[in-house]
């Protein structure tokens, strides 16, 4: 019976606490609603993600004629940069500042970036496609500047938002805030999608001017309130006559740590593993299994529902105390089955199976990047090198999705001309060769991680050796 205000929100809690994923999240210092307002700057950089390598990417080839490769260049800019990671991760941890802060700087100026990218985006486009008596190659520089600016602000931002949501959650609760941030990153990255697809529906130049600079608008203000009163003044930790260690010997540091290159190395092979389909599942399902415009663009709803269940799978198994290497080796294993369920739809003619292994794609992707980030949010045990640990992560990830995603249109497009020249035999003139060449690497690349991951997994034994109070974040990673 709830006979008090004090029952009440017992009872809420507890209903939180067994149907809610993300309930249990919380810590003694980060409540749920702070840690969702902290959250808000997914959503900037899944929006900036979306207008990056979707909106405009069609947009600059279809409605403003732009050449297929100039548009690719600048898309994989952005990705191209996520090395940069790593020295702001660096940066945030040994941040000097009067003010006591070491992440917001970051997360600030990494807003003001994507700001000034988005605002000058839509002229710079315009000026790339209208004729105007500057220099030729002004609006494509300009252009150019405005992805670079965008790509800088997002990995900026994404670094110091990971690294101050690890500050704040407790040892404890680390995975499930994992979690519920590429939660937000997803849901971000959809409402995006429907959100863009509407505005965009009528096309002119007025409408690409209001949306991107409404998105640069947006931006700013969901990452000031994401921000707003979430890192606590230290200025003994960013004192200026404090010695700042060289980002060589910091590198040394982390590279010593227990397995963390093994770690690295399964993190770009499963991210390849997963990636090199991202352009080609669609085609696939148009080309191969006939589907309509409006069959294949379910596609991408049917792979972010896969990796929203991954997530609330991964929340719920971490939180149980599950080795989170174990979680992304099984996410591994389930791409390996996705990808034979993807080739073995087309000589079935069945879209059906097709549907079932974008979806497995998408729940193995899921589990395997939440695992290994979670792995590599433990592997620093001194807090210390906390910003450099999660930007090395991001930098390993997008560095080898951007390598993925063009090595997989380059081999379906080498090996259709093999096809079409007849140099792969009778057997195999099919349009199906060419874009099961790729399904199939991704599959070996998939057992590739399986192999990187084996050594990292905790031993069974391992567990029982240690003290029963023994936190998740002091598991092998």
């Amino acid at each position: 019976m709830i006979t008090s205000r004090q029952n009440f929100g017992e009872f809420i809690q507890g209903i939180g606490s067994q149907w809610l994923p993300f309930a249990d999240a919380v810590s003694e210092n980060l409540a749920l609603s702070r840690l969702m307002r902290l959250a808000l700057f997914q959503v900037s950089v899944g929006m900036a993600a979306v207008m990056l390598t979707g909106t405009l990417n069609r947009i600059m080839v279809v409605e403003l004629g732009q050449p297929a490769w100039l548009v690719a260049l600048m898309v994989a800019i952005p990705l191209l940069l996520a090395p940069a990671r790593a020295l702001v991760g660096f940066r945030s941890d040994f941040h000097r500042s009067y003010l006591g802060w070491r992440r917001v700087p970051y997360l600030w100026m990494g807003t003001l970036l994507q700001f000034g990218g988005f605002a000058i985006m839509p002229f710079a486009l315009i000026v790339m496609t209208e004729p105007h008596n500057g220099p030729e190659l002004l609006g494509p520089a300009a252009a150019m500047l405005a992805f670079i600016l965008v790509g800088i602000g997002m990995h900026t931002t994404q670094t110091a938002g990971l690294a101050l949501a690890t500050d704040l959650a407790s040892e404890e609760s680390r995975p499930r805030v994992v979690a519920l941030l590429y939660v937000m990153l997803l849901v971000g990255t959809v409402v995006a999608s429907l959100g863009f697809a509407q505005l965009l529906t009528d096309f002119n130049y007025i409408r690409l001017i209001q949306v991107l600079q409404g998105v640069a608008v947006v931006t700013v203000l969901l990452n000031f309130v994401a921000l707003w009163k979430q890192e606590a003044r230290q200025p003994h930790l960013t004192r200026h006559d404090l010695v700042r260690p060289a980002f060589r010997e910091v590198w040394r540091q982390f590279d010593e740590q227990p397995k963390a290159r093994r770690l690295l190395v399964a993190v770009a092979l499963g991210t390849v593993g997963f990636t090199m389909q991202d352009i080609l599942l669609e085609p696939y399902g148009a080309q191969i299994l006939n589907m309509s415009v409006s069959e294949t663009t379910q596609l991408t709803a049917i792979l972010g529902i896969g990796m929203l269940l991954a997530f609330f799978i991964a929340a719920r198994l971490l939180a149980r105390g599950a080795d989170p290497i174990r979680i992304s080796a099984v996410g591994a294993m389930i791409g390996v089955f996705a990808f034979s369920a993807v080739v073995f739809a087309a000589p079935l003619v069945s879209e059906t199976l097709f549907r079932f292994g974008t979806l497995a794609i998408g729940v193995g992707n899921g589990l395997f990047a939440v695992g290994t980030l979670t792995a590599i949010m433990t592997l620093d045990r001194t807090d210390q090198l906390t910003g450099l640990t999660l930007g090395v992560w991001g930098a390993v990830q997008v560095t080898a999705t951007g390598i993925a995603i063009f090595a997989g249109g380059a081999i379906r497009d080498v090996v259709e001309g093999w096809v079409s020249l007849g140099m792969m035999g009778t057997a195999l003139n099919m349009p199906t060769t060419a874009y099961a060449v790729v399904y199939h690497i991704e599959i070996f690349i998939l057992f590739a991680a399986l192999i990187a991951l084996g050594p990292l997994v905790r031993q069974p034994g391992e567990q029982l050796q240690q003290p029963p109070d023994l936190r998740l974040a002091d598991f092998p990673g």
